[in-house]
């Protein structure tokens, strides 16, 4: 087999993440929504760290309708890894902008078949679990309320790839979850071949690490999930650690700032799948764990402690400038039980060691 019916068989797949239910009525429910989280992020360990082929990163938009015909605006960041010639599974991120009482947005894991129906173009189907987040509002006029659950994401993508490593992409996704509130959107992708497909190189040796320690400081903007507050200014310190080959762990403090309904901060701690590109220069990671944190205002809000527990997912990207020193973005969305989720957007340097 020659270097170009090689690279033919590198193409493709499709990663996706996504959100929608109803939020629960007793904090027991958000310890079982934790545990969910938990255990299906041990399955996705275990598909995605293991030897794969190529992967991409794709970035969408598009729009969305529901069953009432409102429509929206809806994106996507998707990473791809394939397991095979035809198969391949995804990690996604899925905002389905603002319809009508429904601003819900989350993460998807999927699993793909995929054919090529000719050199550069293929077209694949994939379906999987997603779990939402979807701000609501109430008829009598009180705070947003924040509803979180379990869904379906199936899709269906036809690809284009290019003689560099982009590629483009047609993507429709439907939405399934059990309160009615079920999307169809359409999205044209932009993605990027992260193995760099011109190239035959040798994959990393089994059993190196990521990650080796680093330390680093952030700053940024925390938004709360409710229409009538505003944005504030949010920082964060993290201890970062690889424990395996594409598996991390950090310890972060985070501080969101005061948005008049919250006062919070608090420590988390998440595991992360990892996976690093272009000589070990750039490297993309999604996270998850828990957050135990204080809020001042909570009392005052929801009657209960200013003390909790909360969960956390992420999603990060960092690029290193030399042997010692690089820069950090990273996506937190914070999943409380009182209706005070929020988005975390931190950015900044850290340190190796």
């Amino acid at each position: 087999m020659d270097t170009q019916e090689r690279l033919d068989h590198k193409a493709n797949a499709t990663c996706t993440i996504t959100n929608e239910s109803s939020v629960p009525a007793r904090r027991t429910k958000g310890l079982k929504h934790f545990v969910a989280m938990a255990r299906n992020a041990s399955l996705i360990l275990l598909i995605l760290v293991a030897p794969g082929w190529a992967e991409d990163f794709t970035v969408y938009g598009g729009g969305i309708w529901n069953l009432d015909t409102r429509t929206s605006y809806n994106w996507q960041m998707e990473y791809n890894q394939e397991l095979g010639e035809h198969f391949a599974t995804s990690l996604t991120y899925l905002n389905e902008g603002h319809l009508p009482n429904h601003h819900r947005d989350g993460q998807a894991l999927q699993f793909w078949g995929r054919t090529n129906l000719y050199r550069q173009f293929a077209i694949a189907a994939g379906a999987g679990p997603y779990f939402y987040y979807d701000t609501t509002s109430n008829l009598d006029g009180s705070l947003d309320r924040d509803h979180h659950g379990w869904g379906a994401l199936a899709s269906l993508a036809a690809t284009w790839y290019t003689e560099s490593p982009w590629l483009y992409q047609l993507r429709t996704n439907v939405v399934a979850t059990n309160n009615g509130s079920d999307t169809v959107g359409v999205l044209f992708g932009l993605g990027y071949r992260l193995d760099q497909p011109q190239s035959l190189e040798l994959p990393a040796p089994v059993g190196k690490k990521t990650t080796d320690n680093e330390i680093g400081v952030f700053l940024g903007q925390a938004v709360v999930n409710n229409a009538d507050v505003d944005s504030s200014s949010a920082w964060g310190i993290e201890y970062r650690r690889g424990l395996w080959q594409n598996l991390d762990w950090t310890a972060s403090w985070l501080y969101e700032g005061g948005y008049g309904l919250t006062e919070r901060q608090g420590l988390a701690s998440q595991l992360w799948l990892v996976k690093a590109f272009f000589d070990d220069s750039l490297t993309l990671g999604f996270g998850g764990g828990g957050y135990a944190a204080s809020d001042r205002l909570r009392d005052a809000n929801d009657g209960g402690s200013d003390i909790f527990l909360a969960g956390i997912v992420s999603m990060t990207g960092s690029y290193r400038i030399d042997s010692d020193w690089g820069v950090r973005a990273t996506w937190n969305r914070i999943i409380t039980n009182y209706d005070r989720d929020s988005d975390l957007w931190l950015g900044g340097i850290f340190y190796r060691f």
